[in-house]
């Protein structure tokens, strides 16, 4: 059993870098075709990432060698453990009974400092600017985002009391819209809203991408990786950019094919993890690739003022409307 779950690992691993560079080629084809380009091929992440692993990893004077080139597989590592937590259409969770959805915002932020340490640690004035900004991200999205997850599963808490009601395999198999009242509906809306618009911040993505930020701050946080340790913050960030839109999936939209259609057995399995995937295509296209080509990048004190008031109150306010959908 034991042999059984390391080659599952393995082999998740691996099946994640992957869709996460495919659907980066997929996401950037896209926005170039908004944009009236042509775009580059769907399958330019593989040639970007075959090209930095040729190239040489160089690491600054002023570096802190083992944090500098420890940050990118601390991030990799992050991002990727995030999907054995994670159920994928009707198959469970790799290791379901030993996390839950604190856990997995936990990794989220083990990710994100992961950047943040290898910002600091690259000892250039741009990279430390670019973590700082980082800092202020990760501070400014949390509290909403934990608002969100705390109002979810308070409802679950009083809804489903014997089963666990942060485990997110609960989410998959008691869909959230079909136990919901008239207020509820409009709780779960606004959390929903709530946490798709801190999806963009989480990924630091336009118009939140005010860690990289190219014209100010070349490129910030990632001014002095190259080779290696590039290509690796590059995978992480097509798998956390997955691992964020899968999380909503789960929370947001479980439903299966199979039991639409009345299939059974592995066909049922086959089809729902595909659907599952489906699914996290087009939430991505509609909470990333559309935002960050409809919007410019916003300011540091912008970004911190959206997410401190407005966005706080929307999930606060979605909070009260479940609580009183459940007491009323």
């Amino acid at each position: 059993m034991l042999a059984l779950k390391i080659l599952l690992t393995i082999f998740l691993s691996i099946f994640v870098m992957f869709v996460g560079l495919l659907y980066k080629g997929i996401d950037r084809k896209i926005a170039a075709r908004l944009q009236a380009r042509f775009g580059p091929p769907i399958i330019q992440p593989f040639y970007d990432v075959i090209k930095l692993l040729q190239k040489e990893n160089i690491v600054p004077e002023n570096a802190v060698p083992w944090i500098f080139n420890g940050a990118p597989w601390l991030a990799l590592l992050a991002s990727i453990s995030l999907f054995f937590y994670q159920p994928m259409g009707s198959l469970p969770p790799l290791l379901g009974d030993r996390g839950d959805i604190i856990l997995i915002i936990y990794i989220f932020t083990v990710a994100a400092i992961a950047i943040v340490a290898g910002g600091f640690a690259s000892g250039s004035p741009f990279a430390t600017v670019g973590a700082q900004r980082e800092m202020v991200l990760l501070m400014s999205y949390e509290f909403p985002l934990a608002t969100a997850i705390i109002a979810l599963a308070w409802y679950y808490s009083k809804t489903f009391p014997d089963l666990p009601s942060f485990s997110l395999y609960t989410y998959v198999l008691k869909p959230i819209w079909s136990n919901l009242g008239v207020l509820g509906v409009f709780g779960a809306l606004l959390i929903l809203i709530a946490i798709l618009v801190v999806t963009p911040a989480e990924l630091g993505k336009i118009p939140f991408d005010i860690a990289e930020a190219e014209t100010e701050i070349a490129e910030g946080v990632m001014v002095e990786y190259s080779g290696k340790n590039y290509a690796l913050f590059y995978i992480a960030d097509g798998v956390k950019t997955i691992g964020m839109t899968a999380l909503i999936v789960n929370l947001f939209f479980p439903w299966n094919l199979s039991s639409i259609l009345g299939i059974s057995g592995m066909g049922a399995y086959i089809l729902d993890f595909l659907f599952f995937w489906i699914k996290v295509l087009v939430l991505l296209t509609f909470s990333v690739t559309l935002v960050r080509v409809a919007f410019a990048r916003l300011k540091v004190d912008q970004i911190a003022s959206l997410y401190w008031f407005p966005l706080l109150l929307t999930s606060m306010v979605g909070l009260l409307l479940m609580v009183c959908d459940k007491l009323v």
